[in-house]
């Protein structure tokens, strides 16, 4: 009986894998229950999910005893369409991170992609490869091939010429007119700001006409790499031939990249955690160190599918195994308010009744107005809580349950930084899991 059910549920994934579209895009092994146990990407959604369970495929041979094993669990199998297999490599870092699926093990720590960062608040700006970009700095990427962007930035200095040092490098520093240039110069890879080779404007100008190439389209030059290509080869000067196809091949390469709005990695913009909740702690005058902050927000589409988020931050850095998700269930319509009510006390259910360690912080994303709710939520369940905090957008003020007046700090305070990173993810995260539920039904809360 046993066999015949199992076969039956692999002939309806047969069949359903059937329908998947022939495009890039993710897939999402679920078992029974919904939940997700893998998630993989694909450039042919259809050929890739469907090789998994092609009657001559020898999965523990070719995939492992983990792959094996899940597919065992596996009921059905769903996907994600994408605009391309960058998009979906993309997404599926960010999903994996996350769900945290079971039998992903690659890309659940917290690795980032890097970035090309241009340090344009500087007289003579650099051009950098980094995972973490400095404050003010303009950023192209999430790259998603650390080896190809370094090719790449190689053979744009060639062609710009601008610095990648580390040197400060100021315009009213007269004693550049007697530094020694390093090697760059002299082969011809730099401009060589540093001994003033350059003025302040031309080399503005340079770097300006590097973000426009990274930006364009590149066609035109691309173009002309190809014909003086085909020169070569029709000469027959074949070693010439094929450095300017790998040229060509590293040019096309910086394509491979995601947009910092679209791509958000909020494991890169974080401030100094060890300083953030030591002074968190002095702010809100707590008697021992902080160690935990859960964030909190609700997301909805006029009113229908409501979710609500939980992000929880361990000495001020997100634990994403902490993370959760809940659908709501008791309310209807738009009501924020009472939607906040519903989640704080399933999450803090267990916590008053002793059976779990409350948070040393809570942190609501909103103002006034949701810091009530919260504080509503916390009178049904018992007199003692952790801190309670909201902090608004915008304006950015920050709310303390207890406290009549409002905190404002600087934008520069390593507390309200933390705060914000608190109340962001917790955003992004709910917003994130909105929007699937809006495309599809993946996850189990």
């Amino acid at each position: 009986m046993k066999r015949k059910k199992a076969s039956d549920i692999l002939s309806k994934i047969r069949e359903s894998i059937r329908t998947f579209p022939t495009a890039p895009g993710l897939y999402f092994m679920k078992d029974a229950s919904g939940t997700v146990l893998y998630i993989g990407k694909a450039k042919n959604l259809r050929s890739r999910a469907g090789s998994y369970f092609q009657p001559a495929a020898d999965i523990l041979a070719s995939r492992g005893p983990g792959i094996a094993e899940m597919l065992t669990r596996v009921a059905t199998v769903d996907f994600l369409e994408t605009k391309s297999e960058v998009d979906a490599l993309l997404q599926e870092a960010r999903l994996i991170k996350d769900i945290r699926p079971p039998y992903n093990s690659d890309l659940t720590d917290d690795k980032t992609f890097p970035y090309l960062e241009v340090t344009s608040r500087e007289d003579f700006p650099g051009i950098y490869i980094t995972r973490k970009p400095k404050k003010n700095s303009r950023l192209i990427g999430p790259f998603t091939s650390a080896r190809d962007l370094r090719a790449g930035l190689v053979l744009l200095q060639k062609i710009f010429k601008f610095r990648t040092c580390r040197l400060d490098i100021r315009q009213d520093d007269e004693k550049r007119r007697f530094f020694r240039p390093c090697i760059l110069y002299s082969i011809k890879q730099c401009s060589a700001p540093c001994a003033a080779k350059i003025s302040k404007a031309d080399y503005r100008l340079l770097i300006n006409d590097t973000v426009k190439f990274l930006n364009s389209k590149r066609t035109t030059f691309i173009r002309k790499l190809r014909c003086q290509m085909e020169k070569a080869s029709a000469q027959m000067n074949y070693e010439a031939a094929a450095i300017i196809r790998d040229r060509i091949r590293m040019i096309e390469k910086l394509d491979d990249r995601g947009t910092v709005e679209g791509n958000v990695q909020p494991e890169v913009f974080a401030a100094d955690p060890a300083e953030a909740m030591h002074k968190l702690g002095k702010l809100l005058n707590a008697e021992a160190p902080l160690r935990i902050i859960e964030g909190f927000d609700i997301a909805h589409l006029g009113g229908t599918e409501t979710v609500g988020s939980l992000v929880r931050f361990i000495d001020g850095k997100p634990f994403k195994a902490g993370y959760r998700r809940y659908k709501i269930k008791t309310v209807s319509g738009i009501d924020d308010y009472a939607c906040m009510r519903e989640v704080l006390s399933r999450r803090y259910r267990p916590a008053a009744q002793g059976s779990e360690l409350w948070p040393d912080v809570i942190l609501i994303d909103g103002g006034k107005g949701q810091l009530r709710a919260a504080e509503q939520a916390f009178e049904m369940l018992t007199p003692k809580t952790p801190f309670l905090m909201a902090i608004a957008k915008k304006e950015e003020i920050i709310y303390v349950s207890g406290k009549n007046s409002p905190i404002r700090l600087p934008a520069n305070s390593p507390v309200r930084k933390l705060l914000q990173y608190v109340r962001d993810e917790s955003h992004r995260f709910a917003q994130h899991y909105h929007h699937i539920l809006r495309k599809k039904k993946l996850f189990k809360e």
